[in-house]
């Protein structure tokens, strides 16, 4: 039964502020946390990226949070990465101003004075990767000590990056008694500890696989040769509307990105070595459609918040099948569905194979070259109709 952010509790003006950007309708995570959130209930939410988390508990953050004294915030959201936070500041600031509350995000690879004379000036949600958290608390610029609302967002990603030493000494550091809510698209190790210690009697919600499943998304192997690969992934960018490619290094990332212009293709890139201000640039000219393509890397993708995304390419493959389903998992977000591409050269077949079994997939690998024209359209061409093996 179809439900509204009204009847789940959500204020007027918050619910006219969501309709005009079109939003009325919640996805199944927010329907499902939303109404204990609001009732001040620690939760514990299990979603993947993509899932609707950010207004699941940005809402009630809203909702709940009261205005801050200078550098003593009222709700803090912990990230894993600068992307993440700037994604999640995006969304919630706009809706921050219908309440008077004022939104920010700090992480590294941006001055910290900036953010200081920020903070300085009273921020109410603070939202951060641990690092520069932890940076602007040893610099006494930030204290939780009034903290209402905290939240662990991505905690899986945060302990695979080896932040959770961060992340506990920052919860050690949360004078207050917090609602806690941690969302996160699996529950074991490191983050079930987590839970454990700082989450009383959370009220628990599932919503979808822990992780991408081969069948939400179509797959396509394709046995290509050296000299045509870029061309190949030209030719795909053609019919595509917006396409992520992965390559294994940062230097691979910038090569890719040359030679695919040079083929007359609109593309970014991000990696650890661009500047903040560059990345931020790149994504947001890929959210919006300005760039059709984009080339990242395993670590700079991680956590990134983009709907829409209908291919997604291995340039590179894979370093095994639970890596392959993290990146093609990108076409399956928020009920979509997309078309996975790893290209494969000569050499590369073996470990090509072991992925497909890994995974039970038996879709041939299919020799192309640059000019065949089902490159443009992959999702409605059938790879076992003359399919030819490498």
């Amino acid at each position: 039964m179809t439900t509204t952010f009204d009847a789940l509790g959500v204020s007027t003006d918050l619910v006219e502020a969501l309709a005009r950007d079109g939003i009325t309708t919640p996805f199944p995570i927010q329907a499902l946390t939303i109404p204990d959130a609001l009732a001040g209930r620690d939760v514990l939410g299990r979603a993947r990226t993509g899932s609707g988390k950010t207004l699941a508990f940005g809402l009630p953050i809203l909702e709940r949070a009261g205005r801050a004294d200078p550098g003593r915030p009222r709700a803090l959201v912990l990230v894993p990465t600068r992307e993440l936070a700037s994604q999640v500041k995006d969304v919630l600031a706009p809706l921050g101003k219908q309440r008077d509350r004022r939104v920010a995000a700090f992480y590294g690879g941006t001055k910290i004075d900036r953010q200081i004379e920020r903070l300085r000036k009273g921020v109410d949600v603070v939202i951060g990767t641990p690092g520069r958290i932890i940076d602007l608390m040893e610099r006494r610029e930030l204290a939780l000590s009034d903290i209402e609302v905290l939240v662990l967002d991505e905690a899986d990603r945060m302990s695979d990056m080896g932040f959770m030493p961060q992340v506990q000494k920052i919860l050690y550091r949360v004078e207050s008694d917090p609602q806690t809510m941690l969302f996160s698209a699996t529950l074991d190790g490191s983050v079930n500890q987590i839970v454990r210690r700082y989450l009383r009697d959370p009220v628990h919600h599932a919503v979808g696989a822990e992780e991408p499943t081969v069948d939400e998304m179509e797959h396509r192997f394709l046995y290509v040769h050296e000299m045509d690969k870029v061309k190949v992934v030209a030719a795909i960018a053609s019919g595509a509307e917006r396409m992520l490619v992965f390559v294994n290094t940062k230097r691979g990332a910038d090569r890719l990105l040359r030679q695919l212009r040079q083929e007359g293709v609109k593309a970014g890139t991000i990696h650890g070595d661009l500047r903040q201000g560059m990345r931020e640039r790149a994504l947001a000219d890929f959210a919006s459609g300005k760039l059709p393509v984009l080339v990242a890397t395993d670590v700079a993708a991680r956590g990134l918040h983009i709907d829409g995304v209908d291919v997604v390419v291995h340039y590179d493959p894979p370093e095994d099948h639970k890596a392959y389903l993290h990146r093609s998992g990108r076409t399956a977000r928020a009920g979509e569905s997309g078309v996975a591409v790893m290209l494969m050269l000569w050499n590369q077949e073996n470990d090509v194979r072991v992925i497909q079994r890994r995974l039970g997939l038996s879709e041939p690998i299919v020799e192309v070259f640059s000019n065949d024209p089902r490159l443009a359209d992959l999702r409605s061409w059938d790879p076992d109709v003359e399919a030819v093996s490498a």
